[in-house]
């Protein structure tokens, strides 16, 4: 049973050889088993068991939703009503949203259980998972690893096989790149594709909600849940939402694989080369055609995107001046000391580091020096990918250059833990979905992921191209030394 993915358990379910109250006593048994990991931020224990009780009834009735009591888990930036959201900071340590985020509802409509919420990078600021003000969080594949950030405890609940799936938010990679680091899948979907609304701000013109799973097949399910149009959010898009499994084992057959040469450059830790180009031959003996494309400015993504996210999350983060809701202190001393004593407690030292870059690249003087520079290469990236999809169907590549490296490892040059994110911004800068999926692992039995870049609305693509390099291997199979999942 420990084998079982998330459409299995929902067979397993609708066939009535396991309950949904029993997948989330042993969901919750397997959070308190790994509490080391320090994926949980809080744990819901109580409301998880009577959903989960709920839907069995519901089931009894035929009237339980498709995903039936599934158990999952959320990454502590989405607003709930009965949960506290902390976004992992102190100036968020006890606040409770007066309504839920959409994707947390849709979730909820299709049966899914969330056992907690997940730790964080402190406002999705981060690469590693150990800016958080509850502590780091560990790679299931190896203690001393990083699992990626910021949605770190997102991709180690899965990976240690806690919950079937979880929901991440990525703005720059931030699903992606842990899913690379611990083994599993992830994907952020096109920007607009899945609400924003209750998703506490980072970067607005960049932040996306997605999914982290075991398998291919498993985010497709869960992304179809979240998807769609909402009232509520302006950049949110009409567009409908095709069904994502349709045409998951249609194969690769005819399609075009376009390689970008730029994302064989130096830095590619060798392993994780030699598992692409494997990867490329597999695609070529399975009928796919391989066209070495050309994303001529990807070396000017980083600097273009560092000045973007920060200014905006100096805008966004505007709002948390201990005045309305948070942390305060300071008051008795006028309003100057409560901005500057509770946002100097409450902010963490990456997350002030963000905000006075972003505040200084949008001062008067500078700002067209730099914000208006980095969105003129914002557009330039945009371009490159518009050109490169006249020659291909989808994009792959590496999802980050290295596997995870050790915890602490870089916490003291900011710059290297931003040049991890290479392969990854310019598909949050461009809009654009992307899929990272295992493929391999290197001499340290670490995880190697693959990353997909699709068309605008694509994901079927990217789903159908994943799906079929899955079904050749058995890097999904492969699980953590402690894993002890469902």
């Amino acid at each position: 049973m420990q084998q079982w993915t998330l459409t299995e358990t929902i067979e397993k379910l609708q066939q009535k050889k396991i309950s949904s109250v029993e997948l989330v006593k042993k969901a919750l048994a397997a959070a308190q088993k790994q509490e080391y990991l320090n994926a949980i931020i809080t744990l819901t224990s109580e409301q998880a068991l009577a959903q989960a009780k709920e839907a069995d009834k519901n089931r009894a009735t035929g009237s339980c939703s498709f995903l039936g009591g599934i158990p999952v888990a959320l990454k502590d930036i989405f607003l709930t009503t009965d949960v506290r959201t902390t976004c992992a900071s102190k100036i968020l340590n006890n606040f409770i949203a007066t309504y839920d985020s959409t994707a947390v509802k849709k979730l909820s409509e299709a049966g899914g259980i969330s056992i907690g919420k997940l730790n964080m990078d402190e406002f999705a600021m981060g690469s590693s998972n150990e800016n958080s003000s509850f502590g780091l969080v560990k790679n299931p594949w190896s203690f001393d690893r990083s699992p990626g950030g910021s949605s770190g405890g997102s991709a180690a609940a899965v990976a240690a096989g806690i919950v079937f799936g979880s929901l991440g938010t990525d703005t720059g990679g931030s699903i992606r790149q842990p899913a690379s680091f611990s083994g599993v899948v992830g994907i952020k979907p096109t920007y607009g594709r899945v609400s924003r609304f209750g998703v506490v701000a980072f970067a607005s013109s960049l932040d996306q909600v997605g999914v982290l799973a075991r398998t291919v097949s498993d985010a497709a399910v869960l992304l179809q849940a979240i998807s769609g149009h909402d009232v509520h959010d302006a950049t949110s898009s009409p567009m409908p939402v095709p069904n994502y499994s349709r045409s998951i084992e249609s194969g690769v057959k005819a399609l075009r694989i376009g390689v970008p040469k730029e994302y064989f450059s130096t830095g590619l830790q060798p392993e994780v080369a030699q598992a692409i180009e494997a990867a490329i031959q597999l695609y070529q003996k399975l009928g796919a055609t391989i066209v070495e494309i050309s994303l001529p400015h990807t070396d000017y993504a980083i600097s273009a995107y560092y000045v973007i996210c920060t200014a905006e999350a100096s805008a966004n983060l505007a709002r948390y001046d201990g005045a309305r809701y948070g942390l305060s202190l300071g008051r008795e001393q006028g309003l100057a000391s409560m901005y500057e004593k509770t946002r100097d407690a409450g902010f963490g030292a990456e997350v002030k580091r963000r905000i006075i870059l972003g505040t200084y690249v949008l001062a008067a003087g500078y700002y067209d020096a730099y914000y208006k520079k980095a969105s003129q290469v914002r557009t330039l990236l945009a371009q490159d990918f518009a050109q490169a999809f006249q020659q291909c169907d989808v994009i792959l590549g590496p999802t980050t250059p290295t596997t995870a490296f050790k915890l602490g490892e870089k916490l003291t040059d900011p710059l290297q833990m931003y040049l991890g994110d290479v392969f990854t911004v310019s598909c949050n800068l461009a809009g654009l979905p992307g899929l990272s999926l295992p493929c391999g692992f290197d001499r340290q039995n670490l995880p190697i992921g693959m990353q997909l870049l699709g068309k605008h609305f694509d994901e079927p693509t990217l789903f159908r191209v994943a799906r079929a390099y899955e079904r050749e291997t058995r890097w999904h199979h492969t699980h953590p030394p402690l894993f002890s999942g469902i």
